[in-house]
């Protein structure tokens, strides 16, 4: 498979990521639009890898740093279209988030992994921890990185 170019950045087009986010966790998941559109969206930094085709991919980061302890952001909402996954993208998306998140002082990354998909980010350093957990009807685990 040929890679496209792509560029990835902090986005305040909501309506793009919100898109992506409807077409992956919705419309294949399954996951209702209650659970999907939470209200904490506008607390979030959003990251968007646009290609040649518009907005392929989507995260976003909420800072949930402990009121005593290390500067920790939580990662959510990872969506990559159809069309680019098994190109590597949804890998590249998660390094330039970690990369910058460290850039900007913190020293430890969160999520709520889909099970199905922890090898991935075990891959990119993160650690599982815990028992695994319903969240929309999908087994989830928690995992960490320090960065």
């Amino acid at each position: 498979m040929t890679r496209r170019p792509v560029i990835i950045n902090r986005t305040d087009d909501l309506g793009a990521a919100l898109a992506i986010r409807a077409a992956v966790f919705i419309d294949e998941q399954g996951v209702s639009l209650a659970d999907e559109v939470d209200g904490l969206d506008p607390d979030c930094i959003h990251w968007l890898a646009t290609d040649a085709e518009g907005p392929v991919a989507t995260l976003r980061v909420m800072d949930v740093t402990p009121e005593e302890g290390p500067r920790t952001a939580k990662i959510q909402r990872v969506a990559v279209l159809p069309r680019a996954r098994g190109t590597g993208l949804g890998a590249i998306l998660m390094r330039d988030v970690l990369e910058d998140l460290q850039a900007e002082g913190y020293v430890r990354a969160i999520l709520g992994a889909q099970s199905q998909v922890t090898g991935f980010y075990e891959a990119l350093g993160f650690a599982a921890h815990g028992p695994t957990y319903d969240d929309a009807g999908i087994p989830h685990q928690d995992m960490t990185r320090e960065l």
